[in-house]
């Protein structure tokens, strides 16, 4: 497939993404205490297979191995997370050095290998103690959100500039609280709703922290989104599509942009917003940029008796689909850039994340075939390169994932890595997917002038 790498800026970032609990095991060593990943994933029938993120791909000892194989697939930024309860194990309080140490020399490695760090500070592993509190539904768990935001800036913010403050707070936010199927595992729409606006409000209180302590940051949130589609023309069905998009992308991006909470989806919830003054200017902090993951559209027939936003998935026959079920549809990564570009006029957009998971064959020479994986890549780099010909400002791609890793509440059976990790050995072997991802960021910096 054709890419038009000549769209891209000179200064694309290439690169993969990660999250710590589902790479970096070690989650009782150096002072690290327990997050709602590690209590969920201990709860019997919460992970397929009973799997947990105890020792995952054991980053937390072989990061420099893992470094080593970025260099090889020659990508030049890397979207990492840390763990909030390896920096602060009681949620508050007293920081733990060894955590920060942690970070502190991956990052300096990084940048040896000539790789800019790209820090997410919250993929989902609140400290379990703040849980305990109660967790997100509550004001104080963005309050020290902001403030543990702070430490690891003030720490790292020498070396790093970009920075993220939440990833997918929607799964934050609508899985874990709402479907109750990722940590916490709650199925309370008020405590669904109320989570979502701290979490927002954590956000923008964390964002006016790190600039306070790094000046240079850029900060940006990752929100994943979905092209939404009606099932049919049926006014119902078209209503159900409009709730679904507030639901996944209005709910999310309106209130970062000042444009306070959509109307109509607070209406469809029917939860008083625990709102206090100044909590929407706080909310939408400026942003240096936008991150968008996308996966898969959705498509949405009206459902009234089901919960909120009552529209319900409906299979669209003969549509390809990824090993995770995920319909695939590379045209809505385009439409998704364009989007954020002309309806909330973004600046600077990164994809944060993208990719498949599909069964990988591994040939008796040890290699890895993966087409199917690679098709995906293809599909989706071409979109985005349309995107940045039409205005988009994409300024750089994340592939998800570097490994395959511990996919939260479907264990290790799915596998989204550009590398294969055997997870009896932990040895890891390049896919067919990350030699061709390699050959593609060869491809675009050979179209960049060599300096004279």
């Amino acid at each position: 497939m054709t890419i038009d790498l000549a769209a891209l800026p000179h200064d694309f970032l290439w690169g993969t993404a990660t999250a710590a609990y589902q790479i970096e095991g070690a989650v009782a060593e150096d002072g690290r205490s327990p997050s709602i990943w590690d209590t969920f994933s201990h709860t019997p029938g919460k992970v397929a297979n009973g799997d947990t993120g105890d020792i995952a791909c054991d980053h937390y000892h072989r990061w420099r191995e893992d470094i080593a194989l970025m260099r090889q697939l020659g990508t030049n930024a890397y979207r990492l997370s840390v763990a909030w309860p390896r920096i602060v194990p009681g949620g508050d309080g007293p920081v733990n050095p060894k955590g920060l140490d942690f970070y502190d020399q991956l990052i300096d490695a990084l940048l040896d290998a000539g790789i800019t760090p790209s820090v997410t500070l919250y993929h989902w592993d609140l400290p379990q103690v703040l849980q305990d509190r109660g967790g997100w539904p509550e004001r104080d768990t963005a309050e020290h959100f902001a403030a543990y935001a702070e430490t690891v800036a003030a720490r790292l913010g020498d070396r790093v500039t970009h920075w993220t403050t939440l990833n997918e707070p929607l799964c934050s936010a609508w899985i874990g609280h709402l479907e109750g199927l990722m940590a916490p595992g709650l199925t309370d729409l008020t405590a669904a709703v109320r989570a979502s606006y701290h979490l927002l409000l954590g956000h923008g209180l964390a964002s006016k922290a790190i600039r306070a302590v790094a000046p240079g940051a850029q900060v940006g949130i990752v929100n994943n989104l979905s092209t939404i589609h009606p099932a049919s023309d049926r006014p119902e069905d078209l209503a159900a599509a409009r709730r679904m998009d507030g639901h996944t992308n209005r709910w999310w991006l309106d209130p970062v942009h000042g444009r306070g909470f959509p109307a109509d989806m607070r209406e469809v919830y029917g939860v008083e917003l625990p709102e206090k003054p100044g909590d929407s200017a706080a909310i939408a902090a400026p942003l240096d940029w936008l991150g968008l993951n996308y996966y898969f559209p959705q498509t949405v027939a009206d459902d009234p008796t089901g919960p909120a936003p009552y529209a319900r998935a409906v299979r669209r026959p003969g549509v390809p689909r990824t090993g995770m079920d995920w319909e695939v549809d590379a045209s809505g990564i385009e439409t998704l850039l364009l989007r954020l570009t002309a309806e909330y006029g973004a600046r600077k957009l990164y994809v944060t994340e993208n990719g498949s998971a599909y069964p990988d064959t591994v040939r008796p020479d040890g290699t890895i075939d993966d087409p199917g994986r690679q098709d995906y890549l293809e599909r989706h780099l071409a979109a985005c390169a349309s995107a940045a010909r039409r205005g988009a400002p994409l300024a750089g791609y994340f592939a998800w994932s570097l490994l395959d890793n511990f996919e939260w509440a479907y264990g290790y059976d799915k596998r989204f890595g550009l590398v294969h990790v055997d997870y009896r050995t932990q040895a890891r072997t390049i896919k067919g997917t990350g030699h061709r991802y390699a050959e593609i960021i060869r491809g675009h910096r050979d179209r960049v002038p060599k300096a004279a």
